[in-house]
């Protein structure tokens, strides 16, 4: 990408597309376009194509999405496919047909089987039944993926789709109800802090295994996939670091300097029993994770505090 060209970053007010823009920012790119919500419906085909044909952007990162935990996965399942569909319908198409030179398309690791061997690699994609309680979601993503795919083969376009593991970072969503894993924890722990409560109660059994990325690291990829990938083929994006649900509360009930107990709900479900993916492919490219988990929760938390001093239970 060349330092003037102009960019659009969709779904820059999320916690993803926030950290791309600040990458490019960083690295003195000049041109950078955005619109909120509210100024643009990318659900809206009709005014996405009217946003491209009036600003005629030349790189896309397509990091716009309804996301949400486990619980929202299963509570909104119309919504997370929906809206995720029309998202991505809209964006690609338009790149498309006003001559994008390049979209990066942003999808998820849990495109990948329930039970997929471990580590996950990109050909494992469609070899198995997804994960039930994000299965909307996932299939969302898959098309995303597979339009991508369409458009290059029929039309030559350079789309390409990268898969980011699990992320957390500077702008995540800690709503009570909505929210992943790690700012899940991090309310959770902070709000037992600060009413001197004597122990925090985690969904789940603690034992499934997860990777973790911080989200800073993954924008760096994205740049660097932007101007260094060109394949058809989806790529994994992960920092390496594996850690067990138990481990990770153990070691946010120390960054938050939490001093009571943890207890787990067996009742509630845990999701995928492991989930690591296969970054192979990309650190071969010449690209590598920066930030450890424990400095990235530090940093995370620190952005908790200062933005959500207020927050409830």
């Amino acid at each position: 990408m060349e330092l003037t060209a102009k960019i659009f970053v969709a779904g820059h007010g999320g916690m993803v597309g926030a950290a791309i823009v600040r990458t490019l920012a960083d690295r003195c790119f000049s041109n950078i376009v955005v619109r909120s919500s509210k100024e643009l419906d990318l659900r809206n085909q009709y005014d996405v194509n009217r946003f491209f044909e009036l600003e005629r952007p030349e790189y896309v990162f397509l990091a716009a999405a309804k996301v949400g935990g486990i619980y929202a996965n299963n509570a909104y399942k119309a919504e997370f496919i929906y809206d995720n569909i029309m998202i991505e319908a809209n964006v690609i198409h338009a790149a498309h047909t006003f001559s994008v030179k390049k979209l990066l398309f942003l999808g998820s690791s849990c495109i990948y089987p329930r039970l997929a061997q471990q580590p996950i690699k990109e050909e494992y994609l469609l070899t198995g039944p997804l994960e039930a309680t994000n299965e909307p979601y996932a299939i969302a993503k898959i098309a995303g993926i597979k339009m991508c795919e369409s458009f290059r083969f029929q039309y030559g376009c350079n789309f390409i789709s990268a898969m980011p593991t699990n992320l957390y970072g500077q702008g995540d969503n800690y709503h009570i109800e909505n929210a992943h894993v790690i700012p899940a924890l991090i309310r959770k722990f902070h709000f037992a802090k600060q009413n001197n409560l004597k122990e925090v109660e985690i969904w789940g059994t603690g034992s499934p295994l997860r990777e973790f990325m911080y989200v800073d690291d993954l924008a760096d990829a994205c740049v660097f996939l932007m101007n260094n990938y060109n394949e058809p083929a989806v790529i994994n994006v992960g920092s390496g670091e594996e850690i067990s649900i138990l481990d990770l509360a153990r070691i946010i009930s120390e960054v938050t300097e939490f001093k009571g107990g943890i207890t787990f709900n067996s009742s509630m479900p845990d999701g995928t029993p492991r989930k690591l993916m296969d970054s192979a492919r990309l650190n071969a490219l010449g690209w590598l994770s920066k930030t450890n988990l424990k400095q990235g929760l530090l940093l995370t938390y620190r952005y908790f505090v200062n933005e959500h001093q207020n927050i409830g239970n």
